[in-house]
């Protein structure tokens, strides 16, 4: 019996001292021993392990090494949506930013306090903990769902796998590659004759999402945490708390990360990250400015999907020159022509860029002034996305032609029409084909079948391309009757895959109104006036018939869209099938709202309550006409809180907006 607990003792001693010696290098880079000494310690742990299998827990530094690779990325939906920051790409916009903040908030520009933080270059993921054990990985993904990723972020070494307190909850980071681990990978795909990662950010977001989490081991990827899900629920009231309390839980924490108080620091404190980017170890590509407080965040609240209290305030982009060989037409899924510069390939940060949209004939001519031929300087706008910034005129050559949109649309032959913008030169050119241009069928199917459309799975752009070059598909009615038999002889599919795809189509029918709307891929008509549209008429026989009055008298629909919609009903082509295929899908009717007891009404919900989920929540507000919002203000009409309510709770207190519960909502219903 002595021998048994003196082996659990020093199993117990050996795991939680090469854990520690593995935080003190990897986190806080301040290596305690050699790395002989801490082989040593680690391989008499292995063996240990080996000789006394019983004994091996979670959360031992041995389990990092990667187990058996998996069959595919399960995905898994976000407790609270992962979403994105607003860039401010200059000072100047930065300073806006900052202005605007104190104007609403009623804080001197002098005295308006954020936190600054480095916007890491890497892939984000959310780490689920359950009493301080580390449960679950997510990939950002799409914003509300990500892929499960737990056994490659389990051999991360910066990622604890037991905190130093029984934490439950989710905390949020950037999965990175050091530059000095990028040179080493590059070296070694090289010499193997692999693809070479081209910048630290793909080659972290590809080990993270690879199949086999021992190819995500030898990585050497690292982990830096930026938040907390719910933060209020644990005791915080700022972001510096926050960062804190994540280096004491054993998070690594930048320490570029600090409180910054008033517009000319938020500068300043910008200028000094930026002076210090080449030095620093990992790739930022600009600073992220957060207001500190967490009542000031609620106050600002959020966007439809970003937050109006923070900024990533990015770096000037890398510029190089090139030569424009080309100026291509694209064809969109409502028929719009986007001119496309074809470049020769050029290297720029981090990225070989071999073309970048112009978007329409006024910007080439009128904006940028490009020709082709000319040598012209590209970068890439906010290190993402390649920008062509204009010409060099002293290089251009005397025969390079100005550019002129085509008559006829380069794929269909049909006439092309410009329709003129609200200011003068400004407009777009459309091809009048309708569904009878393939590239417009293309990407109106692949839009149909999108997730926050039909989210018919299996029908993407290249499932939709071979179904048009076979003949089994030309336009969306035809989906629902598609031969299953036929679709398995495609090259590629199969009988698994076509009848993936037929159950898929199958199991849109019935779907929201809001998403049918939102799939027909009408000019103008996005998620956000779907949803308004389905809820102000609440069947498809309302919105098919509404007049241009009734459409523009909804809230966000002005006289543009209300003609886009009806334009797209009196299509020869496009309107009939529009009615053919709302008889197939059948969209389900929603609660028509027009007037309700919440009519009018800001209503806000937050916490948790007893059975309805947030969404589901809001929802039902909507359905009774009122307007379900994120942040608290005097024209709240009321809060819906539940357990954990947090800094929203509080303001509601503070400004005498009622508090009510979920009973409450629920009675409304009847």
């Amino acid at each position: 019996m002595t021998i048994a607990i003196d082996i659990a003792a020093r199993y117990q001693q050996l795991k939680s001292e090469v854990s520690a010696l593995a935080h003190a290098y990897y986190v806080q880079d301040d290596p305690k021993v050699s790395d002989a000494v801490y082989d040593g310690l680690f391989r008499e742990l292995q063996g240990l392990e080996a000789a006394h299998p019983h004994l091996v827990e979670a959360d031992s530094p041995t389990q990092r090494v990667g187990g058996a690779p998996v069959s595919y990325l399960e995905p898994v939906k976000h407790s609270a949506p992962m979403l994105s920051i607003d860039n401010a790409m200059d000072a100047e916009a930065t300073a806006k930013f900052v202005r605007e903040a104190a104007a609403e908030l009623g804080i001197s520009e002098v005295d308006i306090a954020f936190t600054r933080e480095p916007k890491y270059d890497g892939a984000s993921c959310g780490l689920r903990y359950v009493k301080g054990m580390f449960a679950q990985a997510i990939t950002r993904g799409d914003g509300e769902t990500g892929e499960d990723v737990t056994a490659q972020v389990r051999t991360i070494q910066a990622v604890p796998m037991r905190l130093s307190r029984d934490f439950t909850g989710e905390i949020r980071g950037e999965v990175m590659m050091t530059k000095k681990d990028l040179a080493r990978l590059q070296d070694t795909q090289r010499a193997a004759g692999d693809r070479v990662s081209p910048n630290a950010r793909n080659a972290a977001a590809g080990s993270l999402r690879t199949l086999d989490p021992k190819v995500t081991a030898s990585r050497r990827l690292t982990f830096f945490a930026y938040s907390m899900v719910d933060p209020e629920t644990h005791g915080h009231v700022s972001q510096l708390d926050v960062l804190q309390d994540l280096r004491v839980l054993g998070f690594q924490v930048s320490d570029l990360a600090k409180k910054v108080v008033g517009l000319v620091a938020v500068l300043e404190a910008f200028a000094e990250v930026g002076s210090l980017r080449d030095s620093l170890p990992f790739d930022i590509d600009g600073v992220v400015f957060k207001l500190a407080s967490f009542a000031d965040q609620s106050a600002l609240g959020w966007n439809s999907r970003t937050p109006r209290w923070a900024r990533a305030s990015k770096f000037p982009a890398e510029e190089r020159p090139t030569r424009l060989e080309a100026i291509d037409i694209q064809v969109g899924r409502t028929g719009k022509l986007t001119p496309v510069a074809k470049l020769t390939p050029v290297f720029v940060g981090g990225v070989t860029v071999s073309s970048s949209t112009l978007h329409n004939e006024h910007q080439v001519n009128n904006i940028k002034r490009v020709r082709v031929g000319d040598t012209v300087i590209i970068r890439r706008a906010g290190d993402v996305i390649p920008e062509l910034v204009g010409p060099v005129l002293e290089l251009r050559p005397e025969s390079a032609p100005v550019f002129k949109m085509p008559e006829h649309c380069p794929t269909c032959g049909s006439t092309v029409k410009f329709i003129p913008g609200s200011e003068e030169g400004m407009g777009e050119h459309y091809c009048t084909g309708g569904s009878t241009c393939a590239d417009q069928r293309v990407y109106r199917l692949t839009h149909l079948g999108s997730r926050l459309c039909l989210d018919i799975e299996g029908l993407g752009e290249n499932s939709v391309k071979d179904l048009i070059a076979a003949g089994l598909v030309l336009k969306a009615s035809d989906l629902y009757r598609l031969d299953a038999l036929k679709a398995a002889q495609l090259p590629g599919w199969g009988a698994v895959s076509a009848a993936k795809l037929v159950t898929g189509i199958a199991e849109s029918v019935g779907r929201p109104l809001r998403r049918f709307l939102h799939a027909l891929g009408i000019e103008g008509v996005g998620e956000g006036t779907s949803k308004r549209l389905a809820l102000h008429f609440g069947n498809w026989a309302g919105v098919r018939a509404a007049t241009e009055a009734e459409l523009i008298s909804i809230p966000d629909v002005g006289p543009i869209t209300a003609a886009s919609i009806l334009a797209a009903f009196q299509d020869e082509h496009f309107g009939p099938e529009i009615d053919l295929l709302a008889s197939m899908v059948k969209p389900a009717d929603e609660a028509k709202v027009s007037g309700g007891p919440l009519a009018g009404k800001v209503v806000v919900v937050t916490g948790t309550l007893p059975t309805l989920s947030r969404e589901d929540a809001k929802a039902l507000v909507e359905s009774l006409g009122g307007k379900a919002s994120d942040s608290v203000s005097k024209k709240t009409f009321a809060v819906v809180a539940g357990e954990n309510a947090g800094s929203k709770l509080d303001k509601a207190k503070d400004l005498n907006v009622p508090v009510q519960d979920e009973a409450w909502l629920l009675a409304m219903r009847g």
